[in-house]
């Protein structure tokens, strides 16, 4: 398997061929930074590798998953400045792993359909405001509906709960998981990340990663909504205790 320790020797035509993208589109992925500049031989013809070819995919993973341009510019900023290609491919295979599901489009009627009951505008407010779901672009009359958030989504509607406490509840819940994510992040790179990194490149390196990651993902979410159950139901004791 190739480490990115080897020569590049791929012209920009066939590294798009490659990665099955348009000339076009490694150029302007250049221009954006995404993709380091290739290595400049005789007559300033440039050659690309086996890092540009793993990035691409990386690139095209972070797109799949919903991520806009500047957000995946940001994403790979963060990224070491050293990775290989194979540091890469590992790098998507755990993405790929954790990425929750993509969200679908649907129109009114299928969205009404799989809500099993007919959706006022303020219920649709209400569901956008939880994230369920978002009107596409251009606006069109259809939805970008996340699967997994809807039953609940529409299970939330007949609570008696104000927009704005949903939103502020969203919001709350939004900067605590991110900051445990970011915690979660850097343990796991300290403690599994790096190790690995480490090893020597086999065959089965990408592979065993990417099961290592997929087992980890259950036992984490798990751990996370059983402590949140925990810490909820100690807080509204108390809280309600004192009322």
């Amino acid at each position: 398997m190739a480490t990115g320790t080897e020569e590049p020797t791929l012209t920009v035509d066939e590294l798009a061929a490659r990665a099955g993208v348009t000339v076009r589109t490694v150029r302007f992925y250049s221009t954006r930074g995404l993709l380091p500049p290739p290595v400049i031989g005789p007559r300033r013809v440039g050659h690309y590798g086996h890092e540009h070819l793993s990035r691409l995919a990386l690139i095209e993973e972070l797109q799949h998953q919903g991520m806009t341009l500047a957000a995946i510019e940001r994403y790979l900023e963060q990224l070491p400045p050293d990775l290989s290609a194979h540091d890469l491919a590992i790098h998507r295979a755990l993405v790929a792993s954790w990425a929750p599901d993509s969200a679908e489009d649907a129109t009114r009627a299928e969205l009404e359909r799989r809500a099993g009951r007919a959706l006022t505008e303020q219920d649709i407010a209400r569901l956008a405001a939880m994230g369920v779901l978002e009107r596409a672009e251009p606006v069109d009359g259809r939805y970008r509906v996340d699967p997994g958030l809807l039953r609940l989504g529409v299970e939330l509607l007949g609570v008696p709960i104000a927009h704005e406490t949903i939103l502020a509840a969203r919001t709350v819940l939004l900067e605590h998981s991110r900051s445990a994510a970011q915690d979660l992040t850097r343990l796991f790179r300290d403690e599994v990340w790096g190790p690995y990194r480490e090893r020597e490149a086999d065959p089965e390196h990408v592979a065993a990663m990417k099961s290592l990651s997929a087992h980890m993902q259950p036992m984490v979410l798990q751990a996370l909504v059983t402590a949140f159950q925990r810490s909820l139901k100690q807080e509204l004791r108390a809280a309600f205790t004192a009322e």
